[in-house]
């Protein structure tokens, strides 16, 4: 099926792209952002920390790189990207012959990418509440919103927390919450910095139990008028329902930050200069029945001495 082995590159691409040969230096570390906690904080003192990145309602960069880890034989691609909250993003890309006139996008209602299929092009999108209501069978397994936690723009919510701030072996503080979607209680863990309280790690959990996607974000810079640090660096790794897991790691060499490197009053406007359009939540399974996992009920015993790569499944306080 065409359309895996696109989003095979392009479902992780979806928050930048853009393509490029050339290599780019890693960008050199940052310096670190100042202490907040001296101690371990109480849960409302620490999401109210990790919730300054409300205060960034945009971000812009033209000065990025993407590195597809799940197809090491792609050469590092440069990119660009423009988000808004909640839900707007875009990207426009000419790319090398094969992949000119990528387009990939967000805006309130939809989410989209457009891709060259011949000498043609195809748009594949969907309707964002439909698609939140298939999450556990569908080709990508997350909410596009999810991608932009993990370029820094976490919220923590302590209504839904079920358990922590706990402190690791490793250092960290680990907080898992509930997240209520249409196909049910999805649950979150976050690692975070002890000191200066910015989210590091994520990792996203069907309401199956099965992990789906997950994130480890480091090269944080301090922003000193948001009062925050974000990510420059983000690894993202994806396990949809349908074909192999997905990975792929994005750098940032500078953000702007509270507005948008575009004038173009359509950036967020789906095309429809497609000669073929695909709604995705028509491809869900790929024509094939998903066998359902049964849900687990009851949660094992949370502890912080775990493995960074499998957190323990919180237990409800």
């Amino acid at each position: 099926m065409r359309i895996l082995g696109w989003l095979g590159m392009l479902s992780l691409l979806f928050v930048s792209g853009g393509a490029t040969c050339s290599r780019r230096q890693p960008p050199m570390p940052f310096p670190p952002p100042p202490v907040v906690f001296e101690a371990a904080p109480s849960l409302e003192e620490l999401a109210a920390v990790v919730n300054r990145t409300e205060t960034i309602r945009q971000l812009s960069s033209n000065s990025a790189s993407v590195e597809v880890l799940s197809m090491p034989s792609l050469p590092r691609l440069s990119a660009t990207l423009n988000l808004e909250r909640e839900r707007r993003f875009r990207l426009r890309a000419s790319l090398p012959i094969v992949f000119a006139g990528l387009d990939m996008g967000s805006n309130d209602e939809m989410f989209w990418f457009e891709v060259p299929e011949g000498v043609s092009k195809t748009l594949y999108y969907a309707r964002h509440d439909q698609y939140r209501e298939q999450l556990t069978r569908a080709i990508l397994p997350v909410d596009p919103t999810w991608v932009m936690d993990a370029l820094g723009l976490v919220r923590l919510d302590p209504s839904t927390v079920v358990a922590g701030p706990i402190t690791r072996t490793d250092g960290k503080l680990e907080v898992r919450n509930t997240m209520a979607m249409p196909d049910g209680v999805y649950q979150r863990v976050c690692f975070i910095e002890p000191n200066a309280g910015y989210v590091t790690d994520q990792f996203l959990y069907a309401p199956n139990g099965n992990l789906i996607a997950k994130s480890s974000a480091s090269q944080h810079m301090y922003y000193a008028e948001q009062q925050c640090a974000l990510p420059h660096r983000v690894e993202l790794h994806l396990a949809p329902a349908v074909g192999p897991p997905l990975s792929m790691r994005i750098e940032i060499g500078s953000y702007a930050v509270n507005q948008l490197l575009s004038g173009d009053p359509q950036l967020f406007t789906m095309p429809t200069s497609a000669a073929q359009s695909v709604d995705l939540t028509t491809l869900g399974s790929g024509g094939s029945p998903v066998v359902p996992t049964p849900n687990i009920s009851t949660p094992i015993d949370y502890s912080a001495s775990v493995d960074t790569s499998r957190p323990l499944r919180g237990m409800t306080r």
